[in-house]
């Protein structure tokens, strides 16, 4: 019962800022992905980048809670690199597609799911000293 009433509360509202930083993240991961073809940037900073810029665009559009949208980000790129241990790609029939073999992946890696916590626990880090950064902004404007 209590999913149902946390979720019914989830409103609709733009934020600039985290639009912003979604698109910044996502050019940067389209560099990663056309230029970048190292062992080191684009295998483990294109994923922890990529659950920053999952967190993000949610955010961006919903309003939603911190670590509630954090976890979901996590579970959703978790639940991405299950389907990679399963070959889904190859599954579907669409091992030849470039795109879908990029965005998807097509290999399971533990360094993966490493990348994609850190990448978590930094947007949680990040919030969480935001969050005191504007509050005593919100002091100080007060007295």
């Amino acid at each position: 019962m209590h999913l149902v009433t946390t979720a019914m509360r989830v409103k609709l509202k733009f934020q600039p800022k985290y639009f912003l930083v979604a698109i910044l993240i996502f050019l940067g991961e389209i560099l990663i992905a056309v230029y970048i073809h190292d062992r080191i940037i684009r295998p483990y900073v294109g994923d922890f980048l990529v659950v920053i810029l999952i967190y993000c665009f949610v955010k961006a559009f919903l309003d939603v809670p911190v670590v509630a949208t954090a976890l979901a980000a996590l579970l959703f790129s978790y639940l991405i690199e299950t389907l990679q241990y399963f070959n889904i790609v190859k599954i579907l029939g669409l091992q030849n597609s470039k795109v879908v073999t990029t965005v998807i992946g097509n290999s399971f890696a533990w360094t993966d799911i490493f990348a994609y916590t850190v990448g978590i626990l930094f947007v949680l880090c990040m919030e969480m000293i935001l969050a005191k950064r504007f509050q005593l902004k919100e002091e100080v404007a007060g007295k």
